[in-house]
């Protein structure tokens, strides 16, 4: 899909056209999966407390999981060791003449390269291949560009394409040749547009930082309006198609969109849920988190994770089935410890082991042997299945103890006619439980936060 702008001439896109891309018209694509030999970064994770590794099958289906999230139709995928980086390819000679004989062997129009490219790897890949090629990073933003749905979403979407553009832009604009036509948000500009189309990159992204700063003020103050009122927000934070968004519809009795499929969320979603003793609480479904994800587009999606950095408790839901489901914890923690949360404090974080039924029996008890034995003081770790409903009692009850804490209950008695005072409590407080048949007033059981007990006390008789 080609978005230039008729308009401006400059071949540049600015917000992009809610349309079906041609990435998802059925393109055929081959998937390269580079596996570099590099002991200085092996250190560095070390260094960082990253200890997990990635099994090659793993990344190969994720790879490939991200191609068919945008229902690209992948003919090949190709793991590719590399033991030294070529700054032209990235990739040796030899395997550059592989995949150009995978390219025509299925017809290819996409080569999809699990790897950071620099312009100039991409420029020479292109031709080497004669085929189209995109990297991960803007493989993620063109399905992110294909998912968002709120005005919010797009915003943050538009501002990470461009951001991604300018910076291959003022590396090598030589990529972006008018005659290489291109698809989403990659189509270019010609040789004599650069300097005019860097303007106006800057203009645009300019003018969606403008819009996307009255938006955050606008979630800003839903944000104070909603810690007015005692419900606290638990956010549903988690490695993409981990159950996220299964475990939302079990905890909410919604029909959010869910379905076993790489970035399934996009935009966040919010509900009020009651839990069994009546407390009550905002629960956040958040964006799936991914390796490598773009440093940019945290940043342009920090406005929707602040639900994260602000919430009471974050469930880290883990899909436990996985192979590689200690690297991919690992990845989450990474993003929030970037978004300056403790993935690690016992008090805030809960781990989720989803999807304990796609596991075999044996291992199945052993990860609920652990999570019954964790550490006390340690995080607490829950085994479940959002889809069968297993373990979700005891992780909702678990909830609602560490919501509630040592805060105590009061009795209550609220004159009949006294209707601002009983709406106080609701909108205040948790209803424990109501009387409304004693003839001296309604009886209320109530549990009230620390922050409003002072104006309690002060105006309600407490029995």
């Amino acid at each position: 899909m080609d978005h230039r702008d008729p308009k401006d001439g400059s071949g540049l896109t600015g917000p992009r056209p809610r349309t079906t891309s041609r990435l998802s018209e059925r393109t055929r694509a081959v998937v390269v999966v580079p596996e570099i030999d590099n002991r200085a970064q092996r250190q560095a994770d070390l260094e960082r407390g990253r200890t997990a590794s990635r099994g090659m099958d793993a990344r190969v289906a994720e790879a490939i999981g991200l191609a068919l999230a945008i229902d690209l139709d992948v003919k090949a995928a190709m793991p590719v060791r590399i033991t030294t980086v070529r700054p032209a390819t990235l990739i040796g000679t030899g395997k550059v003449e592989e995949i150009k004989l995978a390219v025509a062997t299925h017809e290819a129009e996409l080569v999809i390269v699990d790897h950071a490219l620099t312009p100039i790897q991409q420029r020479n890949l292109e031709k080497a291949l004669g085929a189209k090629v995109i990297d991960r990073t803007g493989l993620i933003l063109e399905i992110f560009g294909e998912r968002a749905r709120t005005r919010e979403g797009r915003l943050q979407v538009d501002l990470a394409h461009l951001n991604y553009q300018k910076s291959r832009l003022v590396r090598s604009w030589t990529h972006l040749e008018r005659q290489r036509g291109g698809f989403g948000f990659m189509g270019g500009p010609g040789e004599t547009q650069i300097e005019a189309d860097r303007r106006q990159l800057q203009d645009k992204i300019a003018k969606l930082e403008e819009e996307l700063d009255q938006v955050r003020r606008t979630r800003d103050l839903h944000r104070r309006q909603r810690q007015k009122a005692p419900h606290p927000v638990i956010a549903l934070v988690g490695y993409t198609n981990a159950g996220k968004s299964t475990l939302f519809n079990r905890l909410t009795e919604s029909e959010v969109f869910a379905k076993d499929l790489l970035f399934a969320t996009l935009d966040p979603t919010l509900r009020r849920i009651q839990l069994p003793h009546g407390t009550e609480a905002i629960l956040s479904d958040t964006v799936g988190f991914i390796s490598n994800l773009p440093t940019h587009l945290v940043a342009a999606f920090r406005a929707t994770l602040e639900e994260v950095i602000e919430a009471a408790i974050i469930l880290h839901v883990r899909d436990i089935s996985h192979p590689d489901t200690e690297a991919q914890a690992e990845d989450v923690e990474e993003v929030l410890r970037r978004l300056e949360v403790d993935p690690k404090d016992p008090t805030r974080v809960i781990e989720v082991w989803n999807k304990i039924d796609a596991v075999d029996e044996v291992r199945r008890q052993n990860l609920l042997d652990q999570a019954a034995t964790a550490d006390p003081g340690g995080q607490a770790r829950f085994a479940i299945s959002a889809v069968t409903g297993e373990g979700i009692d005891a992780l909702v009850a678990a909830i609602e103890a560490r919501l509630v804490g040592d805060r105590p209950t009061f009795a209550v008695v609220v004159d009949k006619t006294d209707g601002e005072g009983l709406a106080w409590l609701y909108s205040h407080g948790e209803v424990l439980d109501r009387d409304d048949d004693p003839e001296d007033g309604l009886h209320l059981t109530v549990r009230i936060p620390e922050k409003f007990q002072t104006e309690f006390l002060g105006r309600y008789r407490v029995g």
